[in-house]
């Protein structure tokens, strides 16, 4: 099967897994309940992304390092579970499985299977939707870890800041209309980011740094210090009004 085809079957396979994690273990709680819903999700990948592509590199939050040359290659970039403290909570369903593969640094395939049992994948976008009649434009945020840029931004910008969880559940808010952007300042790792902004470029979403410079993902630190997915009308505002913030004090 292709790697747009093979994004889609694994994330999903992984978002089931955790979904039947969360009913039969009623024996796990908190905490405990989400590092085994991650150690489970990273095995399952690793397992099948070494049965199905035994040449290529794995990233995974859950995994060691990357060799430095195995970087500049195809390299599978996976969070078997993002948004594991919303997972924690049962009650919660703003949690995703991404499953990302760039070569060369560049993204080239994608899936984001959120708990809702929906999967945004590159195997067959949909196109953001058209823009919604808002009386200003709707920006989500980090729940558990806003940064100071967003708050900023709001001053400079009339903006409504929608704090949610997964950075997966976020920029599916944007290719599906219930948001215009996301923006992320602070530092993330590439598992956070790479299917989310593979699967936001194929529905023609805008995607960059804050500062309009492109994303690039399988780096020595396997870190993405900011970024910004939005409608493509709105980026050459949003890049501005970043700027603007970014000066003040």
């Amino acid at each position: 099967m292709d790697d747009h085809t093979l994004a889609r079957r694994l994330a999903d396979a992984a978002r089931d897994l955790l979904l039947r994690l969360r009913t039969d273990r009623t024996d796990l709680h908190g905490a405990d309940l989400g590092r085994e819903g991650d150690r489970l999700a990273h095995e399952q990948l690793v397992a099948a992304l070494a049965h199905h592509r035994p040449d290529d590199a794995v990233l995974s939050e859950e995994g060691g390092p990357v060799p430095t040359d195995r970087r500049t290659g195809r390299l599978w970039i996976v969070d078997p579970l993002d948004g594991t403290r919303e997972y924690c909570d049962r009650s919660r369903g703003d949690w995703a499985v991404h499953v990302a593969l760039a070569d060369g640094g560049t993204l080239v395939a994608g899936a984001v299977a959120l708990a809702s049992g929906h999967t945004h994948a590159t195997d067959a976008p949909t196109p953001l939707p058209p823009p919604a009649r808002r009386a200003r434009p709707r920006v989500v945020v980090s729940r558990s870890h806003r940064p100071a840029l967003v708050d900023a931004l709001a001053d400079v910008l009339d903006v409504d800041l929608v704090p949610l969880g997964s950075a997966g559940i976020k920029t599916a808010a944007v290719c599906t209309g219930d948001a215009d952007a996301y923006v992320h300042a602070g530092g993330q790792y590439e598992w956070d980011s790479a299917a989310p902004v593979a699967v936001a470029a194929a529905a023609g979403a805008h995607t960059s740094r804050i500062d309009g410079s492109p994303l690039v993902y399988a780096t020595p630190g396997s870190s993405i210090p900011d970024l910004l997915v939005c409608r493509p009308e709105l980026a050459s505002t949003l890049l501005t009004a970043l700027a603007t913030a970014r000066t003040r004090p």
